[in-house]
């Protein structure tokens, strides 16, 4: 089995233009890590599209196969916390970016990365949520540690109908809460509210040039997945105490505002780093995804993919032309 020959999307830079194809690879030609992993599943989120079309800047060392997550079973490990047939997950840390990724038969992890899978969660459930499932419930954690309640009021999420927002609303939507859904893609609408959204906002309809430094009291909670306006826009429409969650810059990096939300609303901005989660957090986060977290909306949500069809994927994915996750079928 280690000796064989497998296929993986591999991305290189040539002359510093990015070029991406099916490879066949070897075992030796792999990161270095202590654990091997027959993968059986792995996800096209939108920092592997953008690494694979070139149109971000995400990989640090080329050649590199791409995919930040992965899941599968073990068929070699030198690491005690691990053995031949454990069913585990990765995602973060520097997989599919600086190390070779979860686009491929067969990965070679540092064992530091890896967790177990919990006994109700299979290898390919594990991605239907990956890093996006996982970012989603990191921030739901760290948002009820902070004192969110169903009881204190709307939730509203953005960037809703991409694979961290339609996750964070199917995961907030079944633990009882009052989820608002913001898009730029009103015709979604339908969709967003079978994943439990209780209302539709069209983030169109909104003047980010005339944002209040504070605003009507609105929102209890918010899920940020796209930074720069609307991040400032939802700041400045929190309630007393209210807790945002940033998560990602899918519109920009910039943040203005001011600090009257935070003095005079006790407002909280917390950041979501899914790359760099200390391992029991990351326990803790996959043991809720298997429980509580665990969503039934996924006939909406995910599209199986195989190897041969992620470039076409990842061009529609960052040209903003698919919705929910796109999961890779490697298990044949």
């Amino acid at each position: 089995m280690l000796n064989k020959k497998f296929k993986s999307v591999t991305v290189n830079s040539v002359e510093g233009k990015i070029l991406s194809e099916i490879s066949e690879r070897e075992i030796d030609s792999l990161s270095d890590g202590n654990v091997t992993i027959s993968v059986e599943y792995s996800c096209l989120n939108y920092k592997d599209a953008l690494a694979i079309t070139g149109k971000g800047k995400i990989m640090r060392n080329f050649p590199c196969i791409a995919g930040i997550d992965l899941s599968g079973k073990v068929i070699e490990s030198k690491s005690e916390n691990f053995k031949e047939g454990d069913r585990v997950v990765a995602t973060s840390y520097d997989i599919g970016v600086a190390h070779d990724g979860g686009l491929s038969e067969i990965a070679r992890i540092p064992s530091e990365w890896i967790v177990k899978l919990p006994e109700n969660l299979s290898t390919k459930e594990s991605m239907y949520y990956g890093t996006a499932g996982y970012t989603a419930a990191l921030a739901i954690e760290r948002l009820e540690n902070a004192g969110l309640s169903k009881d204190s009021g709307k939730v509203i999420v953005n960037g809703s109908s991409g694979g961290v927002g339609s996750l964070a609303i199917s995961m907030l939507s079944q633990l009882g809460y009052e989820v608002v859904a913001l898009t730029g893609k009103p015709n979604m609408s339908d969709y967003l509210k079978k994943l439990g959204a209780s209302d539709i906002m069209d983030i169109n309809s909104l003047d980010f040039e005339k944002i209040r430094p504070l605003d009507k009291s609105t929102w209890a909670a918010a899920i940020d997945n796209l930074g720069g306006s609307c991040l400032s826009w939802m700041l400045s429409q929190m309630k007393i105490d209210g807790l945002v969650a940033a998560i990602g810059l899918a519109s920009s990096f910039k943040l203005n505002s001011t600090v009257m939300p935070f003095i005079l609303r006790g407002v909280t901005l917390l950041g979501i780093d899914s790359v760099n989660t200390k391992m029991q957090t990351r326990k803790k986060v996959w043991d809720r995804i298997s429980s509580d977290l665990k969503v039934n909306t996924f006939d909406e949500i995910i599209k199986l993919i195989s190897l041969d069809e992620v470039f076409e994927v990842s061009e529609k994915i960052v040209n903003s032309q698919f919705s929910g996750r796109a999961v890779v079928d490697l298990s044949k």
